[in-house]
């Protein structure tokens, strides 16, 4: 039990107050950002993958017997949809043969960051819908929905911003 919480809990990271999902956030930005540029793209999509997992079965194993909740000290899946918006741009600029993107294109990761947040506050459509599903998977899922359309958002976002778009 004391491993799942230190999983779901994303190291005690869920722990901080106020606002544990923001803290998570954050802190998966951080290193996402760290994991592409030291290691590149293929490891932090590969690390998104693991820590999904890792995520639907920690939620699984600390929500047993306690169906609908959704505790914010669990930021496994804050990190998990993270990870996810992040890996738009990371995979834009890897296309691109930007292997630093981080350090010199800050506002992919700020828009990232900004629309995961907004999106997994907000619950629009199927977000939402995954988020009242009261089970394991829906603590999971609707993060990652959230990743998916901030990820979509931001490389949308970006198209404006540099006229591809217009």
């Amino acid at each position: 039990m004391r491993m799942t919480r230190f999983i779901t809990t994303f190291a005690y990271v869920g722990l901080l107050r106020p606002a544990p999902g923001t803290w998570g956030s954050a802190v998966a930005v951080v290193l996402a950002i760290g994991i592409d540029y030291l290691l590149g793209f293929w490891v932090l999509a590969a690390a998104t993958l693991a820590i999904t997992l890792l995520g639907f079965w920690a939620c699984a194993q600390a929500l047993r017997g306690r169906p609908g909740e959704d505790p914010a000290e669990i930021v496994i899946d804050e990190v998990a949809g993270q990870w996810l918006a992040l890996l738009f741009p990371a995979a834009a600029f890897w296309w691109m043969g930007l292997h630093d993107w981080a350090w010199r294109a800050y506002p992919g990761w700020v828009a990232a960051f900004l629309f995961f947040r907004l999106f997994d506050i907000w619950k629009p459509w199927v977000i939402g819908r995954a988020d009242r599903r009261q089970d394991p998977a829906g603590v999971m899922l609707d993060d990652l929905w959230a990743g998916a359309f901030a990820g979509v958002a931001t490389v949308i976002a970006a198209g404006v911003s540099h006229g591809l778009l217009l």
